[in-house]
């Protein structure tokens, strides 16, 4: 008998009231019935945020207990992997409005340690995003259509990686100073004198150290990249345990970066600023960095689960997305542009400056 919790009934709370489904609700951060208008309370969980070990994750020995099996659909355009209702058997991919049929194939991920829940309201963050898409340039009517009607937005709790690590990181490199002498030359035919700045290179050795908290990893393919760094900065110092309350009335997506893609990019990241600190530890006016060994320990991580609102609009067979930040509605998205009015303003234009031309020539 699989011991497991089954995911999709973990997300429905049925109200003590009628019976329906209550769902999170992101003004009054409460479970609320639309039904009857019944609300409940979300238990506390209480305690700290859990950090695991990364060497675990990475040798598959991680505990049972940081294990779970999940129901998901795969989007056969996207990829995207999204939790769906057990009832639910068709629907649209959102992450890209593909239609999907929902399957009941089971996925062994680690367990989501921490959320942060909704703090928008679906109408808060349409709003912001028929704002955004009204404002758009030579937008094809359809897409003004689109903001128009207000389609609803998906609620998606997207998934993330975060890594704490402890480096300690010896280099060797070269610090230049900047000096000046003072050198004749001919310009026009004359003598002149002008100064030159020349670098002054010594040798440079040393040690830097830095602890990183919460280096944050997309954890998804589903959502252009750019477009997700541009919903930053997230507010994870209000990250809560993980409880699938929040998740109710919500649609949450499995990660498909795996924990060692996921370290590698933060290295990468780490990588960057331990440079960056080398050359600051170096000084002068200019530095070479000639080797950095860096040792790292203690490392720690997080899956967690961050809220974007997401619509998916398709023109002219391609997929168009606008995402939100689910706490400070901040939108991001790609728009497509319509040819005909890119069209008629060129012609204007011309039209304005052949005007312009046969006046003057009379």
């Amino acid at each position: 008998m699989n011991s497991e919790p089954n995911s999709e009934a973990e997300h429905r709370f049925p109200c003590n009231s009628c019976g329906s489904d209550l769902r999170f609700d992101p003004a009054a951060r409460q479970l609320t019935c639309d039904h009857c208008g019944n609300s409940q309370q979300i238990r506390l969980a209480g305690g700290i945020i859990a950090e695991l070990d990364y060497l675990a994750a990475k040798d598959n020995v991680l505990g049972a207990e940081d294990i779970a099996e999940t129901r998901v659909t795969s989007c056969p355009n996207c990829g995207a992997q999204t939790e769906f209702d057990a009832d639910l058997h068709a629907t649209e991919c959102p992450f890209c409005a593909t239609p999907v049929v929902t399957d009941t194939g089971t996925h062994r991920q680690i367990k989501p340690q921490a959320v942060l829940p909704f703090g928008l309201d679906e109408p808060t963050a349409r709003a912001g995003v028929t704002n955004w898409l009204g404002s758009l340039w030579f937008a094809p009517n359809g897409l003004k259509e689109y903001a128009r009607k207000g389609r609803k937005l998906n609620g998606i709790y997207v998934p993330y990686w975060t890594f704490d690590a402890d480096t300690k990181s010896k280099y060797s490199g070269q610090r230049g100073t900047h000096y000046y002498e003072t050198k004749t030359v001919m310009r026009d035919g004359k003598k002149t004198q002008v100064r030159v700045q020349k670098t002054r290179w010594k040798p440079k050795s040393g040690r830097v150290a830095r602890f990183f908290d919460d280096v944050l990893v997309l954890a998804s393919k589903s959502l252009p990249k750019h477009y997700t760094d541009g919903l930053q900065p997230w507010d994870l110092s209000s990250l809560e345990p993980y409880q699938p309350e929040y998740l109710a009335g919500f649609r949450a997506e499995g990660y498909q970066v795996e924990i060692n893609d996921g370290y590698a990019e933060a290295h990468a990241h780490m990588d960057a600023i331990i440079h960056r600190d080398v050359k600051s530890d170096i000084g002068g006016d200019e530095q070479r960095v000639d080797k950095v060994k860096t040792n790292v320990s203690d490392v720690t991580f997080k899956h967690i689960l961050l809220p974007v609102w997401l619509a998916a609009y398709k023109y002219r067979g391609k997929t168009y997305r606008f995402v939100v930040n689910g706490r400070t509605g901040e939108v991001q998205g790609e728009r497509p542009y319509s040819m005909w009015k890119i069209a008629a303003l060129v012609a204007v234009i011309l039209a304005i400056i052949a005007g312009i031309v046969i006046a003057n020539s009379q």
